[in-house]
């Protein structure tokens, strides 16, 4: 990336009939931060109107305003990877390099939600979402025990699956959700929260679960498989309010209809994407985390709001 990104613009291509009601051809890109050596867990606050996200290697909570630029939140911050906003509006991590799942209470200070199951450490929390419930669900594979720069004071794996986990709404009880995926990354539910979506990065394939209403999931199915030879893996994950899946994967940001047909690619310009996040106070605002920077730019339709 040279300087600003004030003269680039998104491209579009694998463009499916209906397409332009999902993105302009070329919108321009605008840089909200730079300086950022692994961008992740991006997670638009709008009660602060502000964006969260981390630095995994930067080991590093940062918040964004417009007019205001970046601030600390917290540093150092266990390598923390995805961030979510619980109904009380408060920062939930998925603590990467510290093997937890914290959160920030009302005082400013950090509490400790998971990080243990059954008596043994949890992987490395990855992606997190809370749903409309009060109920956290976050993934947790190994990576943050191995991946260079992101690693914490322990790496010994005491697990033997990878799951997919839940926090009920108690914020005490934890239970598996599934177990069957090799790498599960980001994770993400349907507008009406019948469907859970999780990405599996080592097999390049989105997954969908439907879900039950005592917290529970059915079998998987395929939701969409990546076969191309262009870099990167299912990663970052949002729905917008039609249901459409966005998920940063080989080549950009690719938007699937409900079915899991991809109806655009949208190739941001700089560094590789690794999360998104709708954001401003309507909702058409994708904020992309990557490596090296944050930036954004906008949309024709609306992200589903974070809480």
């Amino acid at each position: 990336m040279h300087g600003s990104l004030e003269d680039l613009y998104v491209e579009v291509d694998m463009c499916a009939p209906g397409w332009e009601r999902i993105v302009d051809k070329n919108p321009p890109v605008e840089l909200c931060a730079r300086d950022i050596i692994f961008g992740e867990g991006p997670v638009w606050d709008k009660k602060n109107q502000r964006l969260i996200f981390v630095d995994i290697i930067g080991d590093t909570i940062w918040s964004w305003k417009p007019g205001v630029g970046k601030e600390v939140i917290l540093n150092p911050s266990v390598k923390a990877n995805g961030l979510a906003l619980d109904l009380e509006n408060r920062i939930v991590v998925a603590g990467w390099g510290g093997r937890t799942v914290f959160r920030q209470e009302h005082d400013g200070s950090w509490k400790t939600l998971a990080d243990k199951w059954q008596g043994k450490k949890l992987n490395t929390p990855n992606d997190i979402v809370v749903k409309s419930d009060g109920s956290i669900w976050f993934t947790d594979p190994p990576g943050g025990m191995y991946n260079v720069g992101m690693v914490g004071p322990d790496v010994q794996r005491y697990l033997d699956t990878q799951p997919v986990f839940r926090i009920a709404p108690d914020g005490k009880t934890l239970s598996i959700i599934t177990e069957d995926t090799v790498y599960p990354n980001g994770l993400c539910f349907s507008p009406d929260e019948k469907i859970l979506y999780v990405c599996c990065s080592r097999e390049r394939v989105i997954r969908a679960y439907d879900v039950k209403p005592d917290g529970t999931v059915g079998p998987k199915r395929v939701f969409h498989q990546y076969t191309g030879p262009e870099r990167g893996v299912p990663d970052g994950m949002k729905c917008d309010v039609a249901g459409n899946v966005w998920c940063t994967a080989p080549g950009g940001i690719w938007v699937h209809d409900p079915s899991g047909k991809p109806i655009v690619r949208i190739k941001t310009p700089g560094h590789h994407p690794t999360n998104i996040a709708f954001g401003d106070d309507d909702w058409k605002t994708m904020y992309v985390t990557n490596i090296g920077s944050v930036t954004r730019f906008r949309v024709n339709i609306a992200g589903v709001p974070s809480r």
